[in-house]
């Protein structure tokens, strides 16, 4: 799909619309399908509790985005039994979708790449632990080259489980508009990718999770894809596929298909054939936090690793995001642009320093990290505009995870409810605060739902920006 700042621009969780574990509304298509996926998942499920290893899982991105958006997910696996090592999560090199398929664009990647990419990820996964079969989780369009592998290039044999997190599988539009984008449920790779009678393969179990209308990429109005007013051929039901067992969870929105604890309730138990033990994260004593630092030239966004990046990591008082010492740790990047590994208390709220080569200075300040992980990438903020530069200071409240939707969530950044938060369809997920000079250096509460986080603004005219991160 189109970036989601890109859309945005266009046209622009702990409380949701419905409880934490309000009944799914299932719909299998095909009786047949549904029996073989079930007996898949049981037999995924004795394995996981019997003697051999849990089936390893590799956890596919979305447009635009890296593997730093499982985190939560990957300690709710390791919170329910399943071993750091046979959780992956991947980055792809280029994550931007290109606005042709076939002709090649700067920083951005085709549906060949992603193919490619994953497919090497496949094979290491299964060289690393030695199975034979591997679940694949894709949220938006990283269920494409899940799809792509398993359904037209032969990669059933070695695909137990596939689930698709928010794919927009009909398309984010089907029009004439864009003909040979990825996202046009009218262009070549979805035409050929739902050109069967079905959209699975016999032997490899597949299960959706959609929203019931809160997804901004499965609507029927061109409005988020700069086109308000025309229909976009697309419903809430364009994530299902024929053949799958299709999940509906009402009231969530995009990314919340994929990094939700509802969400997690549903891929965990087709996997693993049984109920979670729990939906939290169990804590560990001993945090250790590791990943990358990734570039963004020209505010493109991508997973190719920054050398030469400092990275400084503070311990901040959560009342006032007041830093309480010396640095914890500090480190220069290598080529592979790995900035840690960085022992933090699990109770430690934190601001992480990345200051890059031709990037704004970012001040990334996190609530506290109860486990470890390998995945906490770091990709500097966006250059600053224009109102940016004039403005003494800026933060930029964010939601990775998720989308803030209004009225559906409570979302307040220095005691207000934003303006800039899209109403109804929940379609954004940063907001931002500029702060006069003066103002610079005082603590900026940030609050969604039941998570806060404090943050300070640092001057913009030295090319500082703060991103105040939540987790959940």
């Amino acid at each position: 799909m189109p970036h989601r700042r890109t859309l945005l621009r266009l046209v622009p969780g702990a409380l949701a619309a419905a409880p934490l574990l309000a009944p799914a509304i299932l719909r299998a298509q095909g009786s047949q399908a549904q029996g073989s996926q079930a007996q898949g998942s049981q037999a995924q499920g004795s394995q996981a509790q019997g003697s051999q290893a849990p089936t390893p899982l590799l956890l596919v991105h979305g447009n635009g985005d890296h593997a730093a958006l499982w985190m939560t997910t990957i300690w709710r696996w390791e919170s329910n039994g399943w071993p750091r090592d046979r959780l992956r999560a991947l980055d792809f090199t280029d994550p931007l979708a290109r606005n042709d398929d076939a002709v090649p664009q700067p920083l951005r990647s085709g549906t060949d790449d992603a193919l490619r990419e994953l497919r090497a990820e496949i094979a290491a996964l299964r060289a690393r632990t030695g199975a034979a079969r591997i679940a694949l989780i894709g949220n938006s369009r990283g269920g494409y080259p899940i799809r792509n592998h398993v359904v037209l290039n032969g990669g059933g044999a070695e695909v137990s489980h596939g689930v698709l997190c928010g794919t927009p599988n009909r398309g984010v539009y089907d029009w004439e508009f864009s003909p040979g984008g990825e996202f046009n449920g009218r262009g070549p790779f979805l035409r050929r990718l739902n050109g069967g009678d079905t959209d699975v393969v016999p032997g490899t179990a597949f299960l959706t999770i959609r929203s019931d209308g809160n997804d901004v990429y499965a609507q029927p109005d061109g409005r988020f894809v700069g086109r308000p007013g025309t229909p976009t051929g697309i419903t809430a039901e364009g994530p299902e596929l024929r053949g799958a067992t299709n999940v509906v969870l009402p009231g969530i929105d995009h990314r919340e298909t994929a990094y939700s604890a509802r969400a997690f309730r549903e891929m965990f138990r087709f996997v693993a054939g049984r109920e979670p033990d729990r939906l939290d994260v169990t804590p560990e004593a001993r945090v250790t936090l590791n990943g990358r630092v990734t570039g963004t030239p020209g505010g493109v966004q991508t997973n190719r690793p920054v050398a030469g990046a400092t990275v400084e990591v503070f311990r901040v008082d959560p009342a006032t995001a007041a830093r309480t010492g010396e640095p914890l740790h500090r480190r220069v990047t290598g080529e592979g642009g790995a900035w840690g590994p960085a022992t933090v208390p699990p109770d430690a709220y934190l601001e992480i320093v990345v200051t890059a080569p031709d990037h704004p200075t970012t001040h990334f300040y996190r609530t506290p990290f109860p486990r470890s992980s390998e995945v906490v990438n770091l990709r500097p903020a966006a250059p600053l505009t224009d109102a940016d530069r004039a403005a003494g200071g800026v933060i930029r409240f964010t939601r990775p995870r998720g989308y803030f939707g209004l009225p559906r969530d409570v979302v307040l950044l220095d005691g207000r409810e934003p303006t800039d938060v899209p109403r109804g369809v929940a379609a954004g997920a940063t907001t931002v605060l500029r702060l006069p000079t003066a103002e610079l250096g005082r603590p900026v509460a940030g609050i969604f739902n039941l998570e806060r986080l404090v943050s300070r603004a640092w001057p913009a005219a030295e090319g500082r920006v703060t991103v105040a991160e939540l987790t959940w």
